[in-house]
């Protein structure tokens, strides 16, 4: 796993083993982010990492120069390496909080220029999960929303889906507001 961009581009994270964890693979970070970086201003952004796991995302993030990643996730081993690892890039960008992401989102209270939402593929919420986010008003007006789902299930439609691209096992449905 390696950060693909920015300040930190070409730097491998070598997370621990027993995290109960499916990072994003390299090849579909890279195809996401090349996607995003024409959909997306990052510097200065606000964003949300669900089901941070191994930070990775929350990392490429930061090295693109976000302003701040909050990153959620319900296991404390994960949220203690992404707090270790910034910690060791003296990265500031990052705050982590444990909770079950299914509650957090109708008690969360920021709004976000980008989400990104990688949630276990078996997670039976997982079709509406898109919708929910959005109907809460966590997305900024002109923000984007990218949830990572098993190329075989589908989202529930929604007038803010605006297209899943499918990288094998994996797909990444992105929704839209408009400003």
């Amino acid at each position: 796993m390696r950060i693909i961009g920015g300040k930190f581009g070409g730097l491998r994270l070598n997370p621990p083993a027993n995290l109960p964890v499916r990072p994003t693979t390299d090849i579909a970070k890279e195809a996401l982010f090349n996607i995003l970086d024409n959909r997306i201003e990052f510097e200065g952004a606000v964003c949300l990492d669900l089901f941070a796991g191994t930070g990775n995302i929350s990392f490429e993030l930061v090295s693109r120069g976000v302003q701040q990643v909050d990153a959620i996730d319900i296991h404390f081993k994960c949220l203690s390496y992404i707090n270790e690892t910034a910690k060791k890039l003296a990265i500031a960008e990052i705050r982590t909080r444990k909770a079950d992401v299914l509650k957090f989102i109708p008690s969360a209270k920021g709004t976000y220029d980008f989400i990104f939402a990688d949630p276990p593929y078996d997670l039976g919420s997982l079709p509406q999960l898109g919708n929910s986010i959005l109907e809460k008003g966590l997305l900024k007006p002109g923000g984007v929303m990218v949830i990572e789902h098993p190329s075989m299930r589908k989202m529930n439609d929604s007038p803010y889906l605006v297209e899943t691209r499918k990288y094998g096992y994996s797909s990444f449905s992105f929704y839209e507001l408009e400003k």
